[in-house]
């Protein structure tokens, strides 16, 4: 469900590209040093993004580094890491891990399974720092899978929940910028959870498994498409319009970049792939006519 909060890369400069890599590397880097291998196996692109919120908010103290790793073993890569990649890592670890548990309970997936016990010491190590919020991960994802198993289809209801998730996670503490770091996760979050369900549907279509955009993919698979460009364009522009209260100078063409462009890459690649599958299905049975 996670992977889709990312840059535009032709559309950003060659230096705010290696700005935002560099945190990208520093956010891979801590999840390895703090939760070993399977949890770097963890990381994404999205709270990538938080990472780099938070520190153009709070403006931390960053350790600017270079490594070698096992993707780049003969060029050192640029590492950027503040007290925020270590705060995502944490959450990043208690996401994967409620994720791959709540897979288990309800599909019985034993990757899933496998995974959460190599997880297994990484979360109760992040736990015990933040309490509170792992319990409030784990809640709302099992709210999310009652709502799956019941068959929901109110696509407001239910992305409304992983957004609540998302709000936890992005509001770091309480103080003046809390209410508009909530509102940014929580947009976020239901524009991630309404455009992996998109993403899913024909899929989830072939295997009978839980949609929330079934009916209305049954009803009209020729404009599914235009009617999630929608919804998704109402969840971002909420989200901007919270971000723009927040008094970020530093990184901030970068994090523009993301809101305004770079969370449009994977839908347009979605949308481009079924309107070329839809036509050649449309052409052929024309043909057979």
């Amino acid at each position: 469900m996670f992977g889709y909060i990312t840059i535009n890369k032709p559309e950003i400069k060659f230096k705010e590209f290696d700005i935002y890599h560099a945190y990208y590397c520093g956010f891979c880097r801590i999840l390895k040093k703090n939760y070993g291998l399977s949890g770097q196996a963890t990381l994404t692109y999205d709270l990538t993004f938080l990472i780099m919120l938070l520190s153009g908010l709070y403006e931390p103290e960053e350790k600017i580094d270079q490594t070698h790793c096992v993707v780049h073993p003969i060029v050192k890569q640029s590492t950027r890491i503040n007290k925020f990649t270590e705060y995502a890592a944490d959450m990043n670890v208690l996401l994967a891990y409620y994720k791959c548990r709540d897979d288990w309970d309800d599909e019985k997936k034993v990757s899933k399974l496998l995974y959460s016990k190599l997880l297994l010491g990484a979360v109760h190590k992040a736990e015990k720092k933040y309490p509170e919020k792992a319990a409030f991960i784990k809640s709302g994802l099992r709210r999310i899978n009652e709502c799956e198993e019941s068959g929901e289809q109110n696509v407001d209801k239910i992305s409304g929940l992983f957004g609540e998730i998302f709000a936890e996670i992005f509001c770091y503490q309480e103080d003046d910028w809390a209410s508009a770091l909530r509102r940014i996760g929580f947009f976020l979050g239901k524009f991630i959870y309404i455009l992996d369900a998109c993403d899913d549907i024909e899929k989830d279509m072939k295997k009978g498994t839980y949609n929330p955009f079934k009916e209305i993919w049954q009803k009209n698979p020729e404009g599914f498409d235009t009617y999630c460009s929608e919804l998704l364009t109402m969840m971002i522009s909420e989200c901007c319009k919270a971000f723009e209260m927040l008094p970020i100078v530093e990184n901030v063409t970068i994090l523009r970049n993301i809101l305004y462009s770079g969370v449009w890459v994977k839908y347009e690649i979605i949308h481009g792939t079924r309107s070329k599958k839809l036509s050649k299905n449309s052409e052929t049975h024309e043909e057979n006519v």
